[in-house]
Parts: structure tokens; sequence; C-alpha cells
């Protein structure tokens, strides 16, 4: 989107998702036919804009694994703002990629401490049972949202505060 279309949705768009496949160039070109500047500039200018943004990335074995393609991720997120949240899913095979391998669980716990080591206050890994992140307190550690999967049975967040400590809780809570 362009920053017109960002101007002009943000009085009615609170929250986005953005998929942020790869830090890449030439994956963008290739895999996506796609671009992936226009992909960063969403990112920073719904942030500029209070938008409440949150990124994930689908991690391919082989194709955007490696240490250095996700700390380049984590850092550009925590770049824009340690608040994003980042969500890091498993492949499973399907489509154009059926003889990828799913993504190794030890992959996923990678980026998972590539991401906090970057200062990203919260960061999930997904599609892959046992592995979904409870929202802690950034200041506290106490759970705010606990998740089974793809649903949040349970918060504790109280006019987006931790109910243990007070801290403010960044985030759209309704």
């Amino acid at each position: 989107m362009t920053r017109q279309t960002f101007e002009t949705i943000s009085p009615f768009l609170d929250a986005c998702n953005v998929d942020l496949k790869s830090f890449d160039r030439e994956f963008y070109k290739s895999a996506c036919h796609g671009r992936l500047q226009p992909v960063l500039d969403s990112i920073t200018g719904m942030k500029a804009l209070d938008i409440w943004v949150e990124v994930t990335t689908l991690v391919i074995p082989g194709q955007n694994d490696s240490d250095g393609e996700l700390q380049h991720i984590a850092r550009f997120i925590a770049g824009v703002s340690p608040e994003i949240p980042w969500h890091i899913s498993r492949f499973h095979q399907s489509y154009q990629y059926g003889d990828t391998i799913p993504t190794p669980p030890e992959t996923l716990r990678k980026a998972y401490r590539l991401g906090k080591e970057a200062g990203l206050q919260f960061v999930y890994v997904g599609n892959m049972p046992g592995e979904e992140k409870d929202t802690l307190c950034p200041a506290c550690s106490h759970p705010l949202i606990e998740r089974d999967s793809f649903f949040a049975p349970k918060s504790s967040v109280s006019n987006s505060r931790c109910p243990k400590c007070g801290s403010v809780v960044p985030g759209v809570f309704r």
C-alpha cells in the first residue's frame, strides 16, 4: 500500500498483520513476484500512523531460514518498534513447495531467540503445537493473554494494563 492509502484508511483501521516473507530482494522477486521495499514501507508507514502492526514470517527450509536472514528480519522489526509482535510460522508442505520438508522445530526456536536478542518484546512460534507462546507483560512477565493454537481463550488485560504490575501493555484491546 502507498502512504496515501494508509492515510486514507488509518481512521478506520485499528490493526493489521503484514507478511514479511523474507529480507532478501531476490527471494521476493523470484518466489513472490513482488518487491521487498513496499512491504517494509507498509510496516513503517502503518506504525508511523499509529496503526497496530503485527508481522508474520513463514519460515521455509532452505529459502528464508538462515541465521542472517532471520536476524535481518528481527532487527528490522525491532528498529521500527520493539513492541511489534513477530509471528514465526512453521512451514508445512503444500502446493508449489511440495518437496520441501516442514520447518524443523529447532529453526523456529532459533528464530524466537534471535527475535528476543534483537529486542522484540513479543515473539510467537506458530503452526507447531505446544510452542505457541502466551503474551507476557514486558515489565513483570505476568501472563496477559493465554493462547491455545489459534485461539486466545483467556485475557487478563484490563484498560490496556497488566493486572499484576500496572504497566501499560501495547496493543489494541476492546
